[in-house]
């Protein structure tokens, strides 16, 4: 088999802690571009989550449901090594600003001196999800404001969920 031949698949990964709107431009668009595109949750233990991998896996399901070749998974490896497992070539960033621009550029150069053979393609974010994050949406919803032009509806209700569990 040629390489013309191989499925085009890419790996959007990331902790998506919870997963937004502006990750879910990303997802869509990217699967616009490659054949199947493994939206991967990274099991990062030096971060302190609000949902669980499979709470987040659950709610990205969810969220893409409509989108057929997309793949929800997890992981806890160098991506590099998750790569080649699922025979993926190609990771998928998404950009907001300069400053995620630097980091990516080092994590891209870092990844492809692991493994040559993956790129690194750096979306840059629809603008109206450019100020858009996570951690802004957490901070948003653990004080009870309305975070609905942010995320879908299941990710409204699970942070609801989560912080009136907390209280």
């Amino acid at each position: 088999m040629t390489n013309e031949c191989k499925p085009r698949i890419a790996v959007y990964p990331g902790s998506f802690d919870p997963v937004t709107l502006g990750h879910l431009d990303i997802i869509r668009r990217s699967a616009k571009q490659f054949d199947k595109v493994i939206v991967a949750v990274l099991n990062n233990l030096s971060k302190n989550p609000l949902f669980t991998v499979e709470e987040k896996k659950e709610l990205l399901r969810t969220a893409t449901a409509d989108i057929p070749n997309v793949e929800v998974d997890g992981f806890r490896d160098l991506l590099v090594n998750y790569m080649d497992k699922k025979e993926a070539h190609v990771i998928v960033r998404g950009i907001r600003t300069v400053t995620d621009f630097e980091y990516e550029m080092q994590l891209a150069s870092t990844n492809q001196k692991l493994n040559e053979r993956i790129e690194t393609i750096f979306m840059m974010t629809n603008p109206k999800y450019s100020y858009l994050s996570s951690s802004m949406v957490k901070e948003i919803a653990r004080f009870g404001g309305a975070v609905g032009e942010f995320v879908t509806p299941e990710v409204e209700q699970a942070l609801r969920r989560k912080y009136s569990d907390m209280n």
